[in-house]
C-alpha cells in the first residue's frame, strides 16, 4: 500500500486529493490497530494475568456463554487501542498539519511528543500505584456485608476508565502550556492563584478511585508535581515566545526599512 504523502504548508491541492489522503491515513490507522490486535489477542492470557495482579488472587467472574470471548476481545481491543494510538495520533497530524506553519508545526510536534509520554506516565502511575491502592480498599469496603463477586467485564472497565481519567490527567502540563500559547494565562497569573490550583488537585484525587488517606495522597502528590512544573515551564516559555516575538518584529521592521530605502 503506498503511504500518503505528507503535505507542506502552502502546497495547494484539490478537494479530491485532500479526501484521497484521509482515506489513506485512516487506512494506515486502522491497519495499525489490527495489527496490534492481532498480537494482544495472541497475548491475551499475559494481559489478563497482568490486569488481574490488583485483584490479590481473585478471579474474575463471568455470566452467560459468550460473556468470556466477548471480555477477552474487549480487552485485546483496548490494548490494541493504546499500542497502536502514537501511530494513529500522528496520521492526525499529518493530515492536519499543512493548515499550520512551519514555526507553528514544530511547536505543535513538540507539544504532541511530550503529551505521548506524559499519557503513558499516567498510565504507567495507575497500574503501578492507582489500581494496586484502589482496588484493595474498594473490595474490602464493608465486606462482612456482602458477597463480593467480582465481574470481569466490569472490573476491566474500572481498569479502562481510571487509566484513562489519570492519563489524561497528566496532560495537566500540555493544557496550560497551550493557553499561556493563546494569551489565557500567564506564569504571572498562575502564580498568583497557585493556592487554588492545588485546592483544585486535591480535589481532584479525592475524586479518583479510592477515598483513603493514603490512596488519596499517594494521587494527589503527581498532580502537584505537574502542576508546579506546569507554573515554570510556562514562565521558561512566556519568556522564550516573547523574546523570539520580539526578534521576528525586528526582523520584520529592518525588512521594511531596507526595502524603504532601496526604493528611489
Amino acid at each position: 500500500m503506498r503511504l500518503p504523502r505528507r503535505l507542506t504548508y502552502g502546497d495547494r491541492v484539490s478537494l479530491v486529493e485532500h479526501l484521497d489522503e484521509l482515506r489513506a491515513r485512516l487506512i494506515v490507522s486502522l491497519a495499525a490497530v489490527a495489527l496490534a490486535f492481532g498480537f494482544a489477542y495472541g497475548f491475551r492470557k499475559p494481559i489478563l494475568d497482568a490486569l488481574n495482579k490488583p485483584l490479590e488472587g481473585k478471579d474474575p467472574t463471568t455470566f452467560g456463554v459468550a460473556e468470556p470471548f466477548m471480555t477477552s476481545f474487549m480487552v485485546s481491543l483496548y490494548a490494541a487501542l493504546a499500542v497502536a494510538l502514537p501511530l494513529v495520533v500522528y496520521q492526525l497530524w499529518a493530515f492536519l498539519a499543512p493548515a499550520f506553519e512551519d514555526r507553528d508545526q514544530k511547536l505543535v510536534s513538540r507539544l504532541v511528543v511530550f503529551a505521548t509520554f506524559l499519557f503513558a506516565g499516567g498510565i504507567l502511575f495507575s497500574y503501578f500505584v492507582v489500581l494496586p491502592a484502589a482496588t484493595p480498599f474498594l473490595l474490602g469496603f464493608d465486606s462482612d456485608q456482602y458477597d463480593i463477586q467480582i465481574r470481569a467485564r466490569d472490573y476491566y472497565s474500572f481498569v479502562a476508565i481510571t487509566s484513562l481519567a489519570i492519563g489524561f490527567l497528566f496532560e495537566l502540563p500540555v493544557i496550560i502550556l497551550g493557553l499561556v500559547r493563546l494569551g489565557v494565562l500567564t506564569a504571572a497569573r498562575l502564580r498568583r492563584n497557585r493556592r487554588v490550583g492545588i485546592v483544585v488537585c486535591f480535589a481532584v484525587a479525592v475524586a479518583l478511585p479510592g477515598i483513603d488517606p493514603v490512596t488519596t495522597t499517594l494521587q494527589a502528590l503527581p498532580l502537584l508535581v505537574l502542576f508546579e512544573s506546569s507554573i515554570w515551564l510556562a514562565s521558561f516559555f512566556e519568556k522564550r515566545w516573547a523574546a523570539q516575538a520580539a526578534a521576528a518584529e525586528a526582523a520584520e521592521l529592518e525588512a521594511e526599512g531596507a526595502t524603504g530605502t532601496s526604493q528611489p
